[in-house]
């Protein structure tokens, strides 16, 4: 199992009073929209991302959907391999 580490930042009060959030809200927001960028630069797997976001794969799955994510995001380039593959 893997040592977890405690990282902080300093954000002014204000911010959280414009985004009406508590600071556990915005904990979580900011561990999601951190693995929903990591997921799209393709540096953590669904899994990787699920897990920094706090979530099991099957919620974060659903919580992209939520927020009209693509779970999968293929440039042609990579689709004409995967289905190249497909039919050897």
């Amino acid at each position: 199992m893997s040592r977890v580490i405690n990282i902080s930042f300093p954000i002014q009060e204000n911010i959280l009073l414009s985004v009406k959030e508590t600071k556990e809200e915005f904990t979580k927001e900011i561990l999601f929209l951190s693995a929903l960028f990591f997921y799209r630069k393709r540096r953590l797997s669904l899994g990787k991302a699920a897990e920094l976001a706090g979530y099991s794969k099957i919620e974060f799955i659903e919580k992209l959907q939520k927020e009209d994510e693509y779970i999968f995001d293929y440039n042609t380039e990579e689709l004409d391999e995967i289905f190249e593959d497909a039919r050897i």
